[in-house]
């Protein structure tokens, strides 16, 4: 099995990247320089060259706050690009399993969503990743679209990382005690993108670690694994300057 990862530089990408090496697959990971996915030719040219029977989307304009006054930048890589890559994975047979986000919704059904609840992302970046989804399913292709949460694992920036480093630096934080979600650990949802897309049972899917907490709750249990003595206090989002919109979510549900 031939598997072409996207984004396989960032903090997603390279855990599907090794969960597919483990499982005696030829991985190729190009770098943005080799391949960006704004690009059709690119991405046609790639596919074409690889001809891989898996495409896997890690590839994503992720700063929710900058996304605000880099609109086109957000729609050229979470919208265009996935449009691009549902086309090649058409026209060479291939399967795309392309990752989205919560962020589509804008938290306010209180109860955890379901598939086919009506988006209505708050922000630019939620609107952004709902268009590469539209994109995706209006090719007709093999396609997976994998909704996910609040990332975390090694080798990039996510919370876990900054709140180690804030509870070294600070005796006292304040953290959002008002938004709740289900973490999701990298490398589990690498296997889990694995296993779904050998199911072929194609379509969209909402995939998380089990389990519900608050930024705040995290924080403390990060904190307390790290043996650390810091002392974190909720507040409520609104307690913070920044574009606030898309910031306030519902927890979902576990797909198994």
């Amino acid at each position: 099995m031939r598997v072409l990862v996207t984004g396989a530089g960032g903090m997603q990408g390279r855990q599907v990247m090794l969960e597919y090496q483990r499982r005696g697959a030829e991985v190729v990971y190009p770098t943005h320089d080799e391949l960006d996915i704004s690009d059709y030719r690119q991405v046609n040219a790639a596919t074409a060259k690889v001809r891989p029977d898996i495409v896997i989307n890690c590839a994503a304009y992720t700063n929710v706050d900058n996304a605000e006054v880099e609109k086109e930048k957000a729609f050229l890589t979470n919208g265009l690009g996935p449009r691009n890559l549902a086309l090649a994975c058409r026209e060479y047979a291939a399967t795309l399993v392309h990752i989205s986000t919560d962020y589509i919704f804008n938290g306010q059904a209180g109860h955890p969503y379901r598939i086919y609840d009506t988006p209505c992302p708050l922000n630019v970046y939620g609107a952004s990743k709902l268009f590469g989804e539209a994109a995706v399913r209006e090719t007709g292709g093999k396609y997976f679209i994998v909704r996910t949460s609040w990332l975390f694992g090694p080798g990039g920036k996510n919370f876990v990382d900054t709140i180690l480093t804030l509870a070294g630096q600070k005796d006292e934080l304040q953290v959002v005690s008002d938004q709740h979600s289900s973490p999701t650990y990298t490398a589990d949802l690498a296997a889990a993108l694995a296993h779904l897309a050998a199911s072929k049972v194609y379509g969209t899917y909402h995939t998380t670690n089990s389990g519900i907490t608050s930024w705040y709750g995290l924080a403390k249990k990060i904190v307390a694994s790290a043996g650390l003595s810091e002392q974190s206090n909720p507040v409520r989002q609104k307690t913070f300057p920044g574009p606030p919109p898309g910031r306030h979510f519902q927890h979902w549900i576990l797909f198994r």
